[in-house]
C-alpha cells in the first residue's frame, strides 16, 4: 500500500483528537484513479482470515484509485461501530464501506449515516435495509457457495440416495452461515436424496472450535459420510481432528469454503477436498468502486455484477479442488 507521509502526519494528529480506541492505523492514499479526493472510511467487525484479506482488498483498491482511505478500530460491539459511523458523518467523509458486526442493525448505522452513503460489504443487510444508489451491498451469492459444495460431495460419494453429514457452521444469524448451510440442505432436497444432517452446530469460523464441535460429536457414536464447513478454517481444524482421530480424509470429503492459502494448501495435501473461492480482493475492489461512484456520481448504474435492484453487486465465488487448486494459491 502506498503512504503519503503528510497525510500520515495529518492521520496521526487525528488519531489523537478522537475519542480513544475508535481510530486505528491506516490511512492511506495514491494512485490516480476516479477516487482522487475522495474520503472514504472503512468500519470492520473483528478481523479472521478472509476479513484480513478483505482489508488488504480495499486498502489496494483504494490506493489504486487515489482514495484517501481510513481504516477504523475493529468493533466488538454495535454501539462502537455505530459511534464510528457517526464520527464519518459529522467529519464529512464522502462514503463509508461496512463489514457489519451485526447486520440486523444496519438501520442504526443508516440513521447516523445521514445522506453519506453506506457499502455494506460481505455480510448482507436484509433487503429491506438496502436502497439504490444510497445503501448498497457488495459480496458473493452465500447460496452458491453451499450448491457447490453439496454438488461435489453428491458427486464424490456416487450420487447417493442417502447418506449421514455433518456441517460446522460460522457465527449463527450471520448471511453466510445461513446462506452456505441452507443451500447444501436444499440441493439434497432437490436431488430427492436422503441427507441425514447428524450433527450441524456453530463454530464461529475457528479451527479450534470446529475440532472441539467434532470431539463431542464423536461422542453420539453415530455414522458419517462427509462434513460440510462454511468456512476453510473450521474444515482445517477438522482434517486435524480426522488426523488426531485416525479418520481418512480420502473416504470422508471435507469442504470448506474462501479457498485461503491454509485451505488450498490442505487439498494439497491430501485433507481438505474441495473448497470454494471468494474473491476477498474482489469484494474489496467493487466496494471502493461502488463507495466512488456513489460518492462522485450519486449512482452505482454501470458497474459490473449490479444487479436488477440496483442495491447488490455480486462478485461470483469459484469451485476449487484437487484439479485447479494450484491456480488459486
Amino acid at each position: 500500500m502506498k503512504r503519503n507521509s503528510f497525510h500520515n502526519a495529518a492521520a496521526l494528529l487525528l488519531t489523537a483528537a478522537m475519542t480513544v480506541g475508535i481510530f486505528t492505523g491506516c490511512g492511506s492514499s495514491g494512485g490516480g484513479g476516479g477516487g482522487k479526493g475522495l474520503k472514504i472510511l472503512y468500519t470492520t467487525t473483528t478481523l479472521d482470515d478472509f476479513r484480513n484479506l478483505l482489508l488488504e482488498g480495499i486498502k489496494s483498491a483504494a490506493s489504486a484509485e487515489g482514495v484517501t482511505l481510513d481504516v477504523m478500530e475493529e468493533c466488538s460491539t454495535v454501539d462502537q461501530q455505530v459511534a464510528q459511523v457517526k464520527q464519518a458523518q459529522e467529519q464529512g467523509y464522502d462514503a463509508v464501506i461496512c463489514l457489519p458486526n451485526d447486520p440486523s442493525t444496519a438501520l442504526q448505522l443508516e440513521v447516523v449515516a445521514g445522506d453519506m452513503p453506506i457499502v455494506f460489504v460481505n455480510s448482507k443487510p436484509s433487503s429491506d435495509h438496502l436502497e439504490a444508489d444510497k445503501y448498497m451491498y457488495v459480496g458473493s451469492k452465500e447460496g452458491d457457495a453451499g450448491t457447490f459444495q453439496a454438488e461435489y460431495v453428491y458427486n464424490k460419494l456416487g450420487n447417493p440416495s442417502s447418506f449421514n453429514a455433518l456441517i460446522f457452521q460460522g457465527e449463527p444469524g450471520h448471511t453466510a452461515s445461513l446462506g452456505r448451510t441452507s443451500a447444501v440442505v436444499q440441493y439434497f432436497k432437490d436431488k430427492g436424496v436422503n441427507a441425514n444432517f447428524v450433527f450441524n452446530d456453530t463454530a464461529y469460523w475457528t479451527d479450534t472450535q470446529a475440532e472441539e464441535r467434532f470431539d463431542i460429536f464423536l461422542k453420539t457414536n453415530q455414522d458419517f459420510d462427509a462434513v460440510f464447513c462454511n468456512n476453510d478454517t473450521m474444515a482445517v481444524g477438522i482434517v486435524n481432528a480426522f488426523k488426531k482421530h485416525g479418520f481418512s480424509t480420502q473416504d470422508i470429503p471435507i469442504c470448506g469454503v474462501d479457498a485461503t492459502a491454509a485451505g488450498c494448501q490442505s487439498i494439497v495435501d491430501g485433507g481438505m477436498q474441495f473448497t470454494v473461492y471468494q474473491s476477498a480482493s474482489g469484494q474489496g475492489e467493487m466496494s471502493v468502486k461502488t463507495a466512488i461512484a456513489l460518492a462522485t456520481k450519486g449512482t452505482a448504474k454501470g458497474l459490473d455484477g449490479l444487479d436488477d435492484t440496483g442495491t447488490i453487486v455480486w462478485v461470483p465465488f469459484e469451485p476449487v479442488d484437487a484439479s485447479n487448486v494450484k491456480n488459486y494459491m
